[in-house]
């Protein structure tokens, strides 16, 4: 039997809805709390998950990635950015298990996660916006769920006009939801910082059309 596509966080006792904080055409909803003891849940993860340094295409060149990686995902969820494909590695047993209690929350079947782990405050993510084809020719309520464990960083989000920003500080383990059409009007980063910061792993799930197999 199939997964349970869609779930209601309203009914049979679950966590209340996450209240959204409207952004342009899209919103946002936070929750500073949603994994306890995420110290364990990341050691649990950053044992299974077969991080590594990647090496993307940007501008025409080779890069490496300023982060460790690792895309995980149901079978022929494939990713494509910066110019490379990626397979979806297996889901490991704790993140199935952290991905179960997300749809729960939220309602939402996501069928791919990509983690990434912040070694130090060198690490970062450039101002991108989660729009690949994968995701779908602009749905009106596409979904992206972060879960953030271990150290905080700051989480900038701006309008591509630059009519607002807002910013949070995700990790310990928080969830931010991203939801709407947020991605065709919105960019978000994840900035180097000087300050002593430990690791963080961050971990986004996300609904991708799957391939078919060859």
């Amino acid at each position: 039997m199939g997964r349970i596509p869609h779930l209601d966080p309203d009914r049979g006792g679950a966590a209340p809805a996450m209240a959204r904080e409207a952004l342009g055409d899209g919103w946002v909803a936070f929750d500073p709390a949603f994994v306890e003891d995420h110290a364990a849940w990341m050691a649990r993860l950053v044992d299974e998950l077969p991080l590594r340094q990647e090496s993307l295409v940007l501008f025409g060149r080779p890069v490496a990635t300023p982060r460790l990686t690792s895309w995980h995902g149901d079978p022929g969820a494939r990713y494509r950015y910066s110019g490379r494909t990626f397979e979806p590695s297996p889901w490991t047993p704790t993140l199935a298990s952290l991905r179960d209690r997300l749809e729960a929350r939220t309602g939402v079947a996501f069928n791919s996660a990509l983690a990434n782990l912040y070694r130090d405050g060198a690490d970062s993510m450039g101002a991108h916006a989660d729009d690949e084809p994968e995701l779908g020719p602009r749905p009106d309520d596409k979904r992206i769920a972060s879960i953030s464990l271990g150290a905080p960083r700051r989480f900038v989000l701006r309008a591509r006009d630059g009519s607002a920003r807002r910013e949070w500080s995700l990790g310990e383990g928080s969830l931010l939801v991203m939801g709407g059409r947020l991605q065709e009007g919105f960019v978000h980063h994840v900035p180097k910082t000087r300050r002593p910061v430990g690791p963080r792993l961050n971990l986004t799930f996300r609904v991708v059309t799957v391939a078919a197999a060859p």
